[in-house]
């Protein structure tokens, strides 16, 4: 059996092959594949990884028992900075459906509200809770803060991801 990492290259090499022509006629970025998850996020658009994550990453695919623990794995993996942003950002969209930072630590068992100051364990109880009671904001939040997404290891996750991502690449026409 292919390791996750292995895995991830088969689906990024997957997603370079997959009717990316129709996407632009130049047969240099035709050819092109990509050669990791950075570079996936560095060539899409955020309303393009949003449509992408919006149809595979959902409490109705991949169940909450199942994602809470790679998200915290994954989490745990990204740099201090973009785990910062990441939680600033889900803030900044639970904030506009009137979710107030005080509520939500107090709600979720936060060490602080603060996110320079969060743990991964704190910013993990935050993107849990998001991806639980509104999908759509984790959804924009993965759209702008991509990182997370390269250290999630379960294959049932690529594969999702892997799947949306060869949709959306042949819809694009």
């Amino acid at each position: 059996m292919a390791s996750s990492e292995e895995y991830k290259r088969q689906i990024m090499k997957d997603l370079a092959q997959r009717d990316v022509e129709s996407l632009d006629d130049t047969k240099a970025e035709s050819t092109a594949e990509y050669q990791n998850f950075d570079d996936f996020a560095q060539r899409t658009t955020p309303g393009q990884r949003r449509l992408l994550f919006g149809r595979s990453l959902h409490p109705d695919r991949i169940p909450t028992s199942q994602m809470e623990p790679e998200l915290q794995q994954a989490i745990a993996q990204i740099k201090p900075n973009e785990r910062d942003d990441v939680a600033r950002a889900f803030f900044k969209h639970l904030k506009e459906r009137k979710l107030d930072e005080k509520h939500l630590e107090q709600q979720l068992g936060l060490s602080t509200h603060n996110p320079n100051r969060m743990t991964a364990d704190d910013v993990s109880k935050l993107a849990s809770f998001t991806y639980h009671n509104h999908p759509d904001i984790f959804h924009q939040v993965l759209a702008e803060q991509p990182g997370i997404i390269k250290f999630l290891s379960n294959p049932v996750v690529a594969g999702i991801i892997g799947v949306a991502a060869a949709k959306w690449l042949g819809s694009c026409k």
